[in-house]
């Protein structure tokens, strides 16, 4: 997968309700809501299979971005961490 490489799979999962997941869930079912009032439909009352839908694509879209987002900021760690066990040099605690 391009979005998620091999080497995420390493990594725990994110929890299922996270920012991202609420966030996105929310938007999503905000989004129904308001094609249900441009288009002069009950707005909470008409296509609930499209409200349940959207959020729960939402949800699903919120989880991935926050794991491709913790899979890049494991990557940025394990790189700086590497760079400073190659170069003791320039990291040495402070002297007093």
């Amino acid at each position: 997968m391009v979005f998620l490489p091999d080497e995420s799979r390493s990594l725990p999962p994110p929890p299922l309700l996270n920012k991202g997941t609420v966030w996105l869930g929310f938007a999503g079912w905000m989004s129904a809501l308001m094609d249900n009032a441009f288009n002069q439909r009950p707005i909470f009352g008409a296509g609930i299979h499209r409200q349940v839908l959207l959020a729960t694509l939402g949800c699903f879209v919120g989880y991935h971005l926050v794991k491709r987002a913790e899979y890049m900021h494991a990557k940025v760690d394990r790189e700086l961490f590497e760079y400073i066990r190659h170069h003791p040099a320039d990291f040495q605690p402070k002297g007093t």
